[in-house]
């Protein structure tokens, strides 16, 4: 047993060794790719051949589950084999640059040989202490069955990414219909089974450093599902989730499935409450405490007031900037403020006119004799992610005032409307005005209104593109830059190799991803149930009964999850069943409605009432006036409708959209894109149930169906909404764009293919890929060394717009992100091997960087990339 344990670790460290040796050549990847599964086969087939002796009995059963698994592992990896290694002949064909190895394909190659590489390591822990007198057979059989699972459903991802290389044109990372295989990509999300990633397996593909994170929200979410609506005062929710999240904990396999449950079933106001939890008075506190301080931090609200800006064409002219107006009337805006240093103008009383309480002491450490710096030259603008329904500046506050430090700059942050109660293009209006407002008063912000970068993560990044072109429809000046953090460039539900992660990722989930889109694009069907007035007293009064029944249920809970954990026939009802069926709603939103909401014609934005007219003919009965846009651009004043001209820009055709094209492909490219993409299986006709899946395989399917009401509208198509799809036109009066993506982000694709669109079209702009972090590193950055050094890189991009000396063919090159895992382990020598082959493997192999000013790789290391010659593969060693 011994032998073939130190023969698997010898093949594996060959294959490393090879590596080394030859830098120039892509072949050592395929015999790190042939090692790993070889290592994987010996593992498995050594424990099953050990365990299939074992004696009858409770231990017998046990080992049965380890054989079952062990062999089910051996037949996925030797179906994955020649899929891995197709893959990862081809995917740099669909790369940004070589230096810059990144897109869909890669990210889903890359999961599956983590998961791999986990299950070794695991099988290798088996081998080492299945003879121990303290060996759980029963625990280990369950890690390796959650591997099995979870190996299976990525089996079926790669099948139907091979769907998508058939069916796409060169070189598109998107399947460019709502039907057709992205209808077939959300049939089956809606049946396979998701929650054998959300238990024991729960980010495994991250950092480890970000595991014990995401596990830990794991819990909190569906603890707080337990208790979601149930409690009226958000301490009581709290308190209560505390309470009851020990049977979650100690229980991954009902974690896992009541995870599942709430991501399909719940509604998005559900994750607008769970997601704004961090905006809570006491949590919000503990961060600012732990974060940098800083001298000034600013709640405003800017009323509603329309004001001048001079034309960049003809500064003797000038356009009005209209106050947002879209769905719910014009209103303020509220924004917020930091500072590291107290500048000129930010203790000014027109300044402090416009602050808003926030319930507690004003945050400006301010004495009679304070001495004010003078006023930076750099500002930066923050609109802040949230999928375009929850979080404010308050959750994205640790890092921004740490950009204010480094950047020793002031940085304003957008709290713009949200939907569903303020659906696009309310948060679009809001974060243009507030722009165009920072540049009429800069000199309130402490800016001496030289230069300003555009800033956001997620839908922040789409903001600051939109906004962007907004700035240059209208005419006034440009934002110097924009640093966009994994941007959503593509609100469609179109089909990408990226996107199929959705189906694994802990923090974006495909039904929680639409159902924000919905919200956003107004689409959505679910109205937020109503709920009786009650006074504080009796609030208090229910939440402590409630409390103190919870804190009993929350003490069984744990005492029989200690002693039973198999007993899940005795967890209540699930969690989602019971929130649909409460009588016990959020608190609805202020009843006093404005003026302005009870005229339906006016309250209307002409981009709303104009979303049918631009992409559908059939809609003839809205006008449309053509020349508006003109007419706003030559006068001196506009009025409140004109600003939301958005709609005016004619749908975007496939001769407009340059990467939509599909050029002259090199014969050779298409016969090795032929040997790996698949058509559709043959032999099922059925219409109503297509086949998608090779004969023989079937993906595991979940009990409950998740609900994916994704209804197609116009509008998500708007280049506004979705600004992957705005005309060449339009993308060229864009300034520099910078973006900063995550390698296993199901958004990934929309920078990748944004990047390649604007560099089609001419315009500066650099990709930036960060390796083993999730969606949302930013509102992380405290959390480990990946994550604040990930967001450290976007501050650096940031300062490049700022200097702006000539970023662009410098900034191509960047350096390896570290990793905390690189010390070895002392105790576990399996570990340590494990360890080795996955830094080398996915550090080289996959060759994802981030950006620096310092470390640069050389040039043998970007030769790597390149695949071999026919001769070269020819040469490589059996």
């Amino acid at each position: 047993m011994a032998s073939a344990k130190k023969s698997g670790s010898g093949v594996l460290e060959k294959a490393v060794n090879r590596r080394r040796s030859s830098k120039h050549k892509e072949g050592p990847i395929v015999m790190d790719t042939k090692a790993v599964f070889t290592a994987l086969y010996e593992v498995c087939e050594e424990n099953a051949a050990f365990f299939s002796g074992a004696t009858k009995g409770q231990a017998g059963d046990a080992a049965q589950r380890l054989v079952d698994a062990m062999t089910t592992i051996q037949e996925h990896a030797r179906s994955l084999e020649p899929v891995i290694s197709g893959f990862a002949a081809i995917y740099h064909h669909f790369d940004f640059d070589p230096h810059i190895p990144a897109n869909g394909y890669r990210s889903l190659v890359k999961v599956v040989r983590c998961c791999l590489l986990h299950i070794i390591h695991k099988g290798r822990y088996v081998t080492s202490n299945r003879r121990s007198i303290f060996f759980r057979a029963s625990h280990n059989a369950a890690e390796m069955e959650a591997y099995c699972s979870a190996l299976c459903q990525l089996r079926a991802l790669l099948y139907l990414a091979q769907r998508l290389l058939h069916d796409n044109s060169h070189g598109n990372l998107f399947f460019q219909e709502e039907s057709g295989l992205s209808q077939s990509f959300l049939r089956e999300y809606a049946s396979m089974h998701k929650g054998c990633f959300y238990g024991r397996c729960v980010g495994f593909q991250f950092t480890p450093a970000i595991r014990p994170c995401l596990q830990s929200i794991a819990i909190s979410l569906v603890a707080f599902g337990d208790n979601y609506k149930k409690h009226q005062s958000g301490i009581g929710v709290a308190a209560s989730s505390f309470l009851t999240s020990g049977k979650y904990a100690i229980d991954p396999e009902l974690r896992g499935q009541e995870y599942e449950r709430i991501t399909q079933n719940l509604d998005v106001h559900f994750w607008k409450t769970f997601w704004n939890v961090t905006e809570t008075e006491v949590l919000s506190s503990l961060v600012s405490m732990t974060a940098t301080q800083v001298k000034v931090n600013r709640a405003l609200s800017v009323p509603p007031v329309p004001f001048d800006l001079p034309l960049v064409a003809d500064p003797t002219h000038t356009v009005t900037v209209s106050p947002p107006a879209a769905h719910i009337g014009p209103g303020p805006v509220q924004m917020r403020l930091i500072s590291y240093e107290l500048r000129e103008g930010q203790d000014s009383e027109k300044l402090l006119a416009l602050c808003r309480s926030e319930g507690g002491p004003i945050s400006l450490s301010l004495g009679l004799k304070t001495k004010r710096s003078p006023p930076s030259p750099w500002l930066v603008l923050h609109f802040h992610g949230g999928g375009f329904v929850a979080q404010t500046s308050k959750s994205h506050e640790p890092y921004l005032r740490s950009w204010s430090q480094d950047l020793n700059a002031p940085v304003l942050s957008v709290d713009y409307s949200l939907a569903p109660e303020a659906p696009f293009p309310r948060a679009l209006e809001e974060c243009f005005y507030a722009y165009c407002w920072a540049i009429k008063n800069h000199n309130l912000l402490g800016w001496t209104g030289e230069r300003v970068c555009l800033a956001g993560d997620s839908a922040g990044g789409n903001l600051c593109i939109t906004v962007s072109m907004r700035a240059a429809a209208h005419g006034v000046r440009m934002p110097d830059g924009i640093v966009a953090a994994y941007p959503a460039t593509l609100l469609t539900v179109y089909a990408s190799p990226s996107r199929l992660l959705t189906l694994m990722d802990p923090l974006l989930p495909l039904s929680v991803l639409s159902r924000c889109l919905s919200a956003y694009a107004g689409t959505d069907p679910q109205v937020e149930k109503q709920v009786e007035k009650v006074s504080t007293l009796s609030m208090v009064r229910r939440d402590t009964a409630l409390l103190l029944r919870d804190f009993k249920q929350g003490a069984s809970n744990w005492i029989h999850s200690l002693l039973d954990r198999g007993s899940a026939d005795s967890v209540r009802k699930s969690v989602s069943e019971a929130s649909l069926t409460s009588p016990h709603a959020d608190p609805p939103v202020s009843g006093k409605a404005s003026e302005y909401s009870l005229e339906k014609g006016s309250l209307r934005s002409q981009t709303c009432q104009d979303l049918g007219t631009h992409t559908n003919s059939d809609a003839s009965d809205v006008e449309k006036n053509p020349s508006q846009t003109a007419n706003h651009l030559s006068t001196t004043t506009a009025n409140h409708n004109s600003i939301l001209d958005i709609t005016l820009t004619p749908e975007s055709k496939p001769e407009d959209v340059s990467f939509f094209l599909c050029k002259e492909v090199d014969p050779s490219v298409t016969e090795s894109f032929s040997s790996v993409a698949i058509p559709p299986p043959g032999g099922e006709e059925d219409s109503d149930k297509p086949r998608e899946f090779p004969e023989g395989f079937e993906p595991l399917r979940s009990e409950q169906l998740a609900e994916m009401n994704v209804q197609s509208s116009p509008i998500v198509r708007n280049p506004y909404m979705s600004p992957l799809l705005a005309p060449d036109s339009m993308l060229k009066g864009l300034p520099p764009v910078h973006i900063v993506a995550c390698h296993l982000d199901p958004m990934l694709d929309d920078s990748v293919m944004f990047a390649k669109r604007l560099r089609n079209v001419g315009q500066p702009v650099t990709l930036c890929v960060v390796d083993d972090l999730p969606h949302g590193f930013l509102s992380l950055s405290q959390l480990s060394r990946e994550t604040r050094e990930a967001a450290n890189v976007c501050m650096e991009r940031i300062r490049d717009v700022f200097t702006m000396k000539d970023p662009p063919p410098e900034m191509r090159k960047h350096r390896k992100l570290e990793r905390t895992n690189q010390k070895p382990s002392a105790t576990k020598r399996d570990h340590t091997q494990l360890s080795q082959v996955t830094l080398q493997e996915e550090d080289e192999e996959e060759g994802l960087f981030v950006g620096g000013e310092t470390s640069v790789v050389d040039e043998e290391g970007l030769a790597s990339f390149y695949p071999p010659t026919k001769s070269e593969a020819e040469n490589i060693p059996a």
